[in-house]
């Protein structure tokens, strides 16, 4: 995972078994300006957690999105949970219909889990 610090959270993106960073990869997949409002979004609640709508939201479990309003009315969400003074950034996706598909939430779910098994292995040894 990749450390982003503030004076705040510190925020990390997943990082998969084979080094993929697929929120990272996502993000620099988009425009200038979409990227723009992303980093902004993701610097205001590193520094204001707690922070809630419009900007964030929970999704039970753990889980919480990031709502962000892009170019050309399109909406994005980034799934993250939090981990101490650490957000993680697990999944990010341009929305296509009015709630989160189950799949996002499932694979941001499978993710923290795999986080969450990493961490608990490295300070129990």
């Amino acid at each position: 995972m990749i450390n982003m610090k503030l004076n705040g959270l510190n925020a990390y993106f997943y990082k998969s078994e084979n080094g993929n960073e697929p929120v990272r990869d996502w993000i620099k997949s988009l425009s200038k300006e979409d990227k723009k409002v992303l980093g902004e979004d993701i610097k205001t609640v590193q520094i204001a957690w707690p922070i809630g709508m419009p900007l964030v939201r929970s999704l039970g479990g753990g889980l919480w999105e990031i709502r962000s309003d892009l170019f050309r009315n399109r909406i994005s969400r980034i799934i993250f949970f939090m981990y101490g003074n650490s957000m993680v950034l697990l999944h990010g996706f341009i929305k296509k219909t009015q709630k989160a598909s189950q799949s996002d939430i499932d694979l941001a779910r499978k993710r923290m889990r795999e986080v969450k098994n990493i961490w608990l292995v490295k300070t129990s040894t």
